[in-house]
């Protein structure tokens, strides 16, 4: 990790994968992660921590299976939101996104129980595969 200020869009331009977050520092024992993100991600759930999501362009839908049923939060550029530990979740970008996230080190993309992953996604580090 730089000791440096990181530009967030010379980061963001390092990389043309979709659903597969980079590592911009780290904060204690939480990554700090960028990525970007379009058409939808899988269903999945992180048992044991919360997951931090701040748009950093474009827009970001999260559908949520919560005990009252189901829901989709709208998140536009500039808006944060936290899905509770625990919670079945699917992002997904319609139109594009960059996102921060917020996750302790080591936590998978795809969470600790989820769908069936995508044969373009790594199914060990929930990372998009290059094609």
């Amino acid at each position: 990790m730089s000791n440096e200020p990181i530009h967030l869009s010379k980061a963001l331009a390092s990389f043309d994968a979709l659903w597969s977050p980079r590592i911009l520092t780290r904060v204690n024992d939480y990554d700090v992660r960028i990525a970007k993100v379009e058409g939808e991600h899988i269903w999945h759930v992180h048992g044991d921590t919360d997951e931090f999501f701040l748009v950093l362009d474009g827009e970001l839908h999260i559908s949520l299976r919560e005990p009252g049923g189901q829901r989709t939060v709208l998140l536009p550029q500039g808006a944060v939101f936290t899905v509770p530990r625990g919670t079945e979740h699917k992002p997904y970008a319609p139109s594009g996104a960059a996102i921060l996230m917020f996750e302790p080190t080591g936590t998978l993309t795809v969470g600790d129980r989820h769908d069936e992953v995508p044969a373009h996604v790594d199914s060990t580090t929930g990372h998009a595969l290059n094609t």
